[in-house]
């Protein structure tokens, strides 16, 4: 392997990011209430799984949906989920299901993730906690479109382009990777893989569970999965949290943008830290001065990569080490190592250090495979809507925002394969029902590098008084449990566990 290989397979652990989301459907193909599922027979899960999960103990069945919707009778495939049980009888409502981000993260081992992370015990009474591997992740239909680390497309947010001639070369890329799936498509998965569709699975699981509704816990790309479920299956929800929202219910290029603006409003943090650390780290002493050695840095790597580590990678790595502030030390180091003329030998070092960034969705331990990642991501991404199929709607976005939000603008606006997709959609996207029960608590940093405070108070807008908007004065992607707001954590527990819904949208003081 290569050095610079090297570089670039371990820093695809880091940036191999996805988030999330799909809609309303009154009418179109068989929904999922049509067919009531079969009961759920536990057992014990897969050995990696249980090792992830300990010291909680998870049990795992599995539940037959239709691969295709529209043909409910034709093929099926099997989806993997997993039960942490209530074990107080008198205190139990029900199910709590869970979704951790994506579309590409695996949820097995999520109810334990929580668990181990601290919810609070008085949940955990209240319901069976259930995660799951969804349609064409890890355990439930796996697929894969041959993605490698050493490849040309190793992470789901598109490189930095530093100029036109930039967004024309990758758009080469990504027409082949389009058409690499669908050549590895050997079972026919990949189109049915979209976020309605797995609303409907998530019925057919309430079913096979024998409730009635559901309750649902949603992070990230797990909102729009969330807010799809609520809208197709609005007599079916019961108490729905939706956590560091992407705006609606699926991922389109608007969001996709709205990376850029997550992370102008989120670099501040890191900036008067480093600051605060100038001593320490010698990247400013102001944020200013701080935020100025990120384009130095950058700008010197476009013209003199290390090995392969260029502009681009610093970028994408500086993306996603602010989704925590725990992450702030290993970046401020690895800043210091590049601006004091560090080799790729350090560089290497510290990027494998460092391992999969906590991204905030529960994808932070031992997730599915990349490919298997990318691929879902894809998939979900470009069957959910319509992308722009010119290369000069991309170009023109990337000097917009490389203008607009020069940190990042140019690398969030990039093409991606959903512009040469080629499958057709089966479906439009789930439109937001806001004709319901209000049952929907939407809990949202103010700041937030994939999921700006925005998307918060987009689906707020939409949901209209089936929803409750929670701003809480903090920095990174997840807030329930994953942050340390007290505020947010006692509204949210206060909503799961009795049902009280703030009578008005709320704001919680940094605490």
């Amino acid at each position: 392997m290569t050095r610079g290989r090297g570089i670039r397979r371990s820093a695809a652990l880091a940036v191999a990011l996805g988030l999330g989301l799909s809609g309303s459907l009154v009418a179109g193909p068989a929904g999922a209430e049509e067919k009531e599922g079969p009961s759920v027979r536990w057992g014990t899960c897969p050995e990696d799984v249980a090792a992830e999960a300990a010291p909680v103990v998870l049990e795992c069945g599995t539940v037959p949906v239709p691969k295709d919707y529209a043909d409910p009778d034709g093929g099926r495939i099997e989806l993997m989920i997993s039960r942490l049980a209530s074990t107080d009888p008198d205190k139990r409502r029900g199910t709590l299901m869970l979704n951790p981000g994506g579309p590409g993260g695996s949820g097995l081992s999520q109810p334990a993730f929580l668990a181990n992370r601290g919810i609070p015990s008085e949940v955990l009474d209240t319901y069976d906690v259930i995660g799951m591997d969804t349609r064409g992740i890890g355990r439930s239909a796996p697929v894969a479109c041959g993605f490698t680390p050493e490849g040309p497309y190793f992470a789901n947010i598109p490189p930095y382009a530093v100029d036109d001639a930039a967004v024309t070369a990758r758009a080469k890329v990504v027409k082949k990777v389009a058409e690499q799936c669908a050549e590895r498509d050997k079972d026919g998965v990949l189109p049915h893989l979209t976020t309605a569709n797995t609303a409907r699975d998530l019925d057919r699981i309430r079913a096979a569970l024998g409730e009635e509704r559901t309750s649902f816990l949603g992070y990230s790309y797990g909102t729009a999965l969330g807010a799809a479920y609520a809208s197709m299956f609005p007599e079916r929800s019961d108490r729905i949290v939706l956590d560091s929202n992407i705006g609606d219910t699926h991922l389109d290029r608007d969001g996709m943008r709205r990376f850029a603006l997550g992370v102008e409003q989120t670099f501040p943090d890191f900036a008067r830290w480093a600051a605060a650390r100038h001593d320490s780290y010698g990247l400013g002493r102001t944020p200013a001065e701080v935020r100025r050695t990120y384009f130095t840095l950058a700008e010197r790597l476009d013209e003199k990569p290390v090995d392969g580590f260029d502009g681009g990678m610093l970028r994408q790595i500086t993306f996603s080490f602010l989704f925590k502030e725990v992450q702030y030390s290993k970046l401020a180091q690895l800043w210091q190592t590049m601006k004091s003329g560090g080799d790729s030998k350090d560089l290497r070092t510290l990027v494998a250090r460092s391992g999969p960034v906590d991204q905030g969705d529960g994808t932070a331990d031992t997730p599915p495979s990349l490919d298997n990642q990318l691929s879902v991501f894809l998939a979900v991404s470009c069957n959910d809507v319509k992308w722009p199929t010119s290369v000069d709607t991309y170009r023109k976005g990337v000097a917009e925002d490389r203008a607009r939000y020069p940190m990042f603008g140019a690398a969030a606006a990039n093409i991606l394969p959903c512009a040469f997709w080629p499958y057709a959609r089966a479906e439009k996207p789930v439109a937001i029902n806001d004709d319901g029960p209000r049952n929907i608590l939407l809990v949202q940093n103010l700041r937030d590098v994939p999921t700006p405070h925005v998307g918060g108070k987009l689906l707020r807008q939409k949901f209209a008084d089936r929803s409750r908007l929670v701003s809480v004065d903090d920095s990174g992607h997840g807030v329930y449990v994953y942050g340390d707001n007290p505020c947010a954590l006692n509204t949210t527990t206060r909503y799961l566990v009795d049902g009280k819904m703030p009578k008005m949208d709320a704001f919680c003081p940094a605490g």
